[in-house]
């Protein structure tokens, strides 16, 4: 049996704002379950926003894939991101991690 990440979901104190964050970042739209639960489901991975207080963990390290690690770069901190650790080369491409706007980190590739 092979496994695919298929899901990522993470604590958000202000899901509203998170959504506003990852929709001017990468230009994912959400689905709304109720105030405090928004999930963008398209694409390979999902990826949740819990602003419920249950079933939470305390963070994860999502990692998106993009096609221009530039533009990526530009768009996270226009949209509010805070850049941890910029831009360098790995074995497989070039990578950034950022924190968003409520402090959860996360990371973008370009592979190589």
């Amino acid at each position: 049996m092979v496994g695919t990440l298929d899901y990522v979901e993470v604590p958000a104190a202000s899901v509203e704002r998170q959504k506003n964050f990852y929709s001017d970042a990468f230009g994912w739209e959400f689905k709304s379950y109720g105030d405090d639960y928004a999930a963008h489901e398209h694409g390979p991975c999902q990826f949740a926003l819990n602003g419920t207080g249950e079933h939470q963990g305390k963070a994860a390290l999502p990692v998106v894939r993009v096609e221009d690690i530039g533009a990526a770069h530009a768009a996270v901190k226009a949209a509010g991101g805070t850049i941890t650790v910029d831009i360098f080369a790995f074995p497989g491409g070039r990578r950034f991690h950022f924190a968003d706007p409520e402090g959860l980190q996360m990371a973008v590739y370009q592979p190589g």
